[in-house]
């Protein structure tokens, strides 16, 4: 792959995001190398009604995911299913990507939820990012909620993450709760030598990308579960421009929510009984690809 396409997937800088309210579910890993990964949105903000009392943050914010080690795969994926003889190239590898996920998952709904183009580089990409301060829209590997990020607060009333924000989620999260996870983490291990070559061109070549999916799914199930209304700001703006967009611009107020990843603020803002959804679909297939767990067992 030519330096430049690859530079457009390498991971994001390792600052605090400066809010770009992106949201995101919890399969486009397993959907997406045959294992679908994530939901993603764009946020809005519509003021609303004023707020409940807003629930604690936690203390401390969690660590993000270690790299893995290079001493050798921990999580080899030919324990799972041996890999297809003749794979395209990366480079050449959606058109067959997606004919497998259409058998697997049905076309249209390949054709609504997934970003088609890229696929396996985009799929990478994000789960890496998803451990670190930003996970560019650029890189999802599914298409963004069309609907925006709403909040609630008038007047001197705290401005809260409103909690009709959670009914966006369901579609997508319904969605990776009728993904066949057996069947997706074989059509993964089938493709897997396009994910590690997508990988190795991010910059990590001794390196194995299941053990990043791995420790990245490990991070995510350490998120925070704050109960009640969460409070947001808006990030202040220095410039004469007029800001078209506000939305992208709200950040949690506690330091200890905006210092999160971005993949652990995804299942903050999806609200409790979302985040806990998403959080057994995670389990479910950190159980399947973490092989190292099952050859001890």
């Amino acid at each position: 792959m030519p330096d430049q396409e690859a530079a457009e997937f390498r991971p994001a800088p390792e600052r605090t995001s400066p809010a770009n309210w992106v949201a995101a579910g919890v399969l486009a890993c397993a959907v997406a190398a045959g294992a679908a990964w994530w939901y993603w949105l764009r946020p809005a903000a519509f003021p609303a009604a004023p707020s409940p009392p807003v629930a604690a943050a936690p203390q401390t914010p969690v660590a993000p995911p270690p790299l893995p080690d290079t001493s050798g795969p921990q999580n080899p994926v030919d324990a799972l299913a041996p890999a297809d003889a003749a794979l395209p190239t990366l480079a050449e590898s959606d058109a067959r990507v997606m004919a497998l996920l259409a058998e697997l998952l049905g076309r249209d709904k390949v054709a609504s939820f997934l970003a088609t183009e890229g696929f396996v580089r985009r799929v990478v990409a994000t789960v890496d990012n998803l451990g670190r301060a930003q996970a560019p829209s650029r890189m999802w590997p599914v298409q963004p909620m069309p609907q925006r990020f709403t909040v609630d607060g008038e007047g001197n009333a705290p401005t809260t993450v409103a909690a009709t924000n959670a009914a966006r989620y369901n579609a997508v999260l319904t969605f990776a709760e009728a993904v066949p996870l057996d069947a997706a983490v074989a059509l993964y291990a089938r493709l897997y030598p396009l994910f590690q070559q997508a990988y190795e061109e991010l910059g990590y070549p001794k390196r194995y990308f299941n053990d990043r999916l791995v420790a990245v799914l490990d991070h995510l199930l350490l998120a925070p579960e704050p109960q009640g209304p969460l409070r947001v700001k808006l990030t202040p703006v220095t410039t004469e421009v007029p800001n078209l967009r506000p939305w992208v611009r709200y950040e949690f107020v506690d330091p200890a929510l905006e210092s999160l990843s971005s993949g652990q603020k995804v299942l903050v803002r999806m609200g409790p009984a979302n985040e806990a959804r998403a959080k057994a679909l995670i389990r479910d297939l950190r159980k399947r690809v973490a092989t190292s767990e099952v050859a001890r067992k």
